[in-house]
């Protein structure tokens, strides 16, 4: 048999059974799988095994390994003419790109008009239509950084991530709780110990400084 070509991009869906390929867009990856042919030698070794498996015991054994020496003895010629066969029935399927070599599938990956694959001669209105999106993109980006998009938040006050009387969660900066409406953080009003005039964090219930209790 002569030297097999259109081989880079396949993958082999062969089994004892029968041979199947698969054959893949060098672009994009999608591609076609050809029609699986059974193996005459597959369905005899079966047959082989089945008859053994009649008689039990060794002869079990050897009708096994029969068949899988028959196959291994036969298993390249066959391969290559299921192998030659699939590639006449998917290559139509394809284009070849004359520039690059590639492979491609004619439904996304082709220029017609320019008789190249997409890979050296993009489509120009794909292209546009991209560029444009991610033009857009970059300027909605660049007038958002524009805008204070933190008007009214003090860097400076004390953050805490939940609400010290109700446990709710809070925005960043909020200085009254949602949940219960008390005053948190840095929109709180500094406590002190009435007993020794320690300041007070919030929600304490007793003293660091004397113990005294709170409320």
């Amino acid at each position: 048999m002569g030297a097999i070509a259109f081989t880079r991009n396949y993958t082999d869906h062969s089994n004892e059974t029968g041979y199947q390929f698969e054959f893949h867009c060098d672009k994009c990856g999608n591609g076609y799988r050809s029609t699986f042919h059974a193996s005459a030698l597959g369905v005899g070794a079966k047959l082989a095994k089945g008859l053994g498996s009649l008689f039990g015991g060794h002869n079990l054994w050897a009708a096994g390994q029969a068949s899988e020496y028959m196959k291994d003895g036969l298993r390249g010629a066959a391969w290559d003419k299921a192998f030659q066969a699939a590639i006449e029935e998917i290559r139509p399927k394809f284009h070849q790109c004359t520039r690059c070599g590639h492979w491609v599938c004619p439904e996304v990956c082709w220029n017609e008009q320019r008789q190249l694959c997409e890979g050296c001669a993009p489509n120009l209105a794909e292209e546009a239509a991209a560029q444009q999106a991610q033009i857009a993109a970059q300027q909605v980006g660049d007038k958002l950084r524009q805008v204070d998009q933190v008007a009214g938040f003090d860097p400076t006050a004390e953050m805490v991530s939940s609400c010290p009387h109700c446990k709710s969660p809070l925005v960043a900066g909020a200085k009254f709780c949602a949940g219960c409406g008390k005053p948190v953080g840095g929109g709180a009003a500094k406590a002190f110990c009435t007993g020794c005039g320690t300041q007070m964090p919030p929600g304490a219930r007793f003293c660091s400084g004397c113990g005294q209790a709170t409320g």
